[in-house]
């Protein structure tokens, strides 16, 4: 059987560049060498190569986060060459990677999400109506930046300020949002035109992180992941057609992953990851295997989606 000739995209100029080399390196060794012929290519210094290779390659997996990598940005270039990807295509994931631009988006779904003040650089900030609007915690995170980057939990509001110029290093947009406190949820589903919901995972936080930060994200043993969550069938099944709304009203293809905070029994919606973490021990991986995907055969579905999607989309084409 001839191999499929796979370009690999980890790396990147993102402050989230070290995350997608370990991941790339890993899904490179679960990919199976029987079934891909594999180039790697790092966007901070391959995309010329890339281009010069294009015509040889059949499709490429993007094991990328953040800006220059999640936003669109790579996938534009990717359809530009007409090399098939997996997940989602440059709407929805420029939708996504915005974090306002998904907020508006889910309101418009009607998917519950905690409500928020949103600014840019230049907005003034009356610190004292902001408290008056979303009380006490607020959190504080960046529109644009992934993996909990520039992100804050405000207690007082004398530290708000400093938050907030935190979080604008990171970015010109800011989103301040009521904190809410209860069990974190994330729900991953997979699919093109028909989604396959995955097992929904409970998240606890070690004891010294408030929140599903960088570190507890990427320090092993720094988090307990649960799979399949401690919540009885009924909210499952809530939490897998929040997950599925969410993707679809963000424009999403392939794949997705989205996390959610459960509070007396309600759910809110927080953010969706269209690339989502992928070492074998990551998240969205962690859950199919659940579902019954090894790493290797998860690899393998998502190429096959890629394939699948580019060749219903080229009937479009000239």
């Amino acid at each position: 059987m001839k191999k499929i000739r796979l370009a690999l995209l980890s790396g990147g100029v993102s402050t989230e560049r070290e995350v997608s080399l370990n991941s790339g390196k890993q899904v490179f060794e679960a990919l199976d060498k029987d079934k891909y012929e594999i180039t790697r290519y790092d966007p901070k210094s391959d995309l010329q190569k890339l281009v010069m290779d294009a015509p040889d390659i059949d499709a490429a997996l993007i094991i990328l986060h953040g800006p220059f990598g999640e936003d669109g940005t790579v996938q534009g270039l990717l359809d530009l060459l007409d090399i098939p990807y997996q997940g989602a295509g440059v709407l929805g994931s420029a939708a996504a990677m915005n974090k306002l631009t998904a907020k508006q988006l889910y309101e418009g779904s009607k998917i519950p999400t905690p409500g928020y003040l949103a600014f840019d650089t230049t907005d003034e900030i009356i610190i004292s109506d902001v408290v008056d609007t979303l009380s006490l915690p607020i959190v504080v995170k960046p529109a644009c930046a992934g993996s909990s980057v520039g992100m804050t939990i405000v207690k007082e509001a004398a530290d708000l300020d400093a938050a907030i110029k935190k979080g604008f290093d990171h970015d010109d947009t800011l989103i301040l949002e009521r904190y809410i406190k209860g069990v974190e949820l994330t729900c991953g589903v997979l699919g093109n035109q028909e989604l396959e919901a995955m097992p929904v995972i409970e998240i606890i936080p070690g004891k010294d992180h408030e929140f599903f930060d960088y570190e507890a994200k990427y320090v092993a043993g720094e988090t307990e992941e649960i799979c399949p969550a401690r919540i009885d069938e009924d909210l499952t099944r809530k939490v897998q057609e929040l997950a599925a709304k969410a993707h679809k009203a963000l424009f999403l293809k392939g794949y997705s992953r989205t996390d959610m905070i459960l509070r007396d029994g309600e759910l809110f919606v927080l953010e969706t990851n269209t690339i989502p973490g992928m070492t074998a021990t990551s998240l969205y991986p962690q859950s199919a295997e659940v579902a019954g995907y090894s790493f290797s055969a998860l690899l393998d579905r998502l190429i096959e989606l890629a394939i699948e999607e580019n060749k219903r989309t080229n009937l479009r084409r000239a």
